[in-house]
């Protein structure tokens, strides 16, 4: 049976905790999954969360941490000392360590640092530290299992036991030379059935795929996919072996770049959690609703400009609305195709050109499917003139055109200038369209009705 939070669970830790009766608290969570714990921690007040976080084992408590939203992780880490973050860390595999402590100030970092006692771990971390973390080296952990090719395997399967016994999950061997340098990987069956005084070098294969310490997060993703890779060795610059990337890793990095990218497209600047205070969400959405007021304003003003036309053909701003609401959601629509593609890999070379023109080509059919309906719509329902609801009907064909074509150039020409293509859709492309839209729009009745 699946274990569920409920009101009478959160109530009842608390009181426990009220009471100080660690023993029946310890008992009552004893064979609760640590993302359980992490969900309990969210429903309790931080200084009951802070208290679960000390009498607990830090062997739960340490995976039950990374499983915590950012905001709530860092409020709780504020309230623990040096050497009990450094407990946790020492629990953590290498590259969650690293995660954590790119959360804490440089200072306190040092401290942490200083209380683990573990040097060799220390070592590790500092030394994923110094990535990027969007880069491979930044998600990579330094634990996994290496075999050197002039090893037997008799010799192999011992090594590899001492080596397991730091590893959380064995997905591949990988093979080194003396100067650890990656060789290929070792098919476990390989081993199993090789002779015990054959050398590694006689059954390990050769092909594996890797990544860079400098290979952006991206990449990494997309290398996994395409080979459905559960694990990806890590190389420096000298082709040592340095870590590994694991399946669970990417994913994450996936999940946080897609939030990023959603919140981009919703035009937040900067990644913010609900939690966050007033002022760092102000920060996030201020600059985009100060770009589409800005846009707002250049649509008024363009039709101020026609403003002495109104009055002869009022019916006109009757459909202003549509005007802008269709460009909109054909740019944002296109935007979205196109940097679903930049991000994915599918968009490469010829095929760019290829998107454009197949965006053009629905962005006419959808163009003269909806002219045709609001032709119709605006001559019986409105009892606008033959030339009006022509106007409009040209107009709103016109407008999906550019609209497909601003949706589609804008993320490409983002992404040619190593600029995030997620900031082109949202507010950006709907207020650019929303300018372009009115004025072609005018323009076209200006045109066909001759004021």
């Amino acid at each position: 049976m699946q274990f569920q939070i409920s009101t009478e669970l959160i109530e009842k830790i608390q009181f426990l905790i009220e009471e100080r009766n660690d023993e029946e608290l310890l008992l009552h969570l004893e064979e609760v999954h640590h993302a359980d714990i992490a969900e309990i921690i969210t429903e309790l007040s931080l200084d009951d969360a802070t208290y679960l976080v000390r009498l607990l084992d830090s062997g739960k408590t340490s995976e039950a941490i990374m499983e915590l939203e950012e905001g709530v992780r860092e409020r709780i880490l504020e309230t623990l000392s040096a050497k009990e973050i450094a407990d946790e860390l020492v629990e953590m595999d290498t590259d969650d360590a690293a995660d954590i402590m790119n959360e804490l100030s440089p200072e306190l970092q040092k401290q942490v640092i200083s209380e683990i006692k573990d040097e060799q771990h220390a070592e590790d971390i500092v030394e994923l530290l110094r990535y990027p973390e969007d880069s491979a080296g930044g998600l990579m952990a330094k634990e996994l299992v290496k075999v050197n090719e002039n090893w037997s395997v008799t010799g192999c399967m011992t090594e590899m036991r001492a080596q397991a016994e730091n590893v959380t999950r064995v997905h591949s061997i990988y093979v080194v030379d003396d100067k650890n340098r990656l060789k290929g990987r070792l098919s476990l069956k390989d081993l199993l059935t090789a002779a015990s005084n054959e050398n590694i070098r006689d059954v390990y294969i050769p092909n594996v795929d890797y990544v860079t310490v400098h290979t952006e997060g991206e990449e990494v993703a997309r290398i996994m996919q395409k080979y459905d890779l559960e694990a990806i060795p890590v190389i420096d610059e000298m082709r040592r072996l340095v870590g590994r990337i694991t399946i669970d890793d990417i994913v994450d990095f996936i999940k946080e770049e897609a939030e990023r990218d959603y919140q981009m497209a919703a035009g937040i600047s900067e990644g913010v959690e609900a939690d966050d205070n007033i002022f760092k969400q102000t920060r996030a959405r201020l600059p985009w609703l100060l770009i589409g007021m800005f846009g707002g304003l250049g649509a008024a003003g363009i039709i101020s400009g026609f403003q002495g036309s109104m009055a002869v053909f009022p019916k006109l701003l009757l459909f202003v609305p549509l005007i802008q609401a269709t460009a909109g959601n054909v740019g944002v629509q296109s935007s979205a195709i196109v940097v679903q593609g930049l991000a994915n890999g599918s968009l490469k070379g010829n095929i760019i050109a290829k998107r454009l023109f197949k965006e053009i080509s629905l962005a006419l059919v959808n163009g003269i499917s909806i002219a045709i309906i609001v032709f119709i719509i605006s001559s019986v329902w409105f009892e606008t003139s033959y030339t009006e609801s022509l106007s409009v009907g040209v107009a709103l064909i016109s407008v999906i055109l550019l609209a497909a074509m601003i949706g589609t150039v804008i993320p490409i020409i983002l992404d040619k200038n190593n600029i995030d293509p997620a900031v082109a859709t949202g507010p950006f492309i709907t207020t650019s369209n929303d300018v372009f839209g009115i004025l072609t729009y005018f323009l076209i009745a200006k045109a066909i009705l001759g004021f």
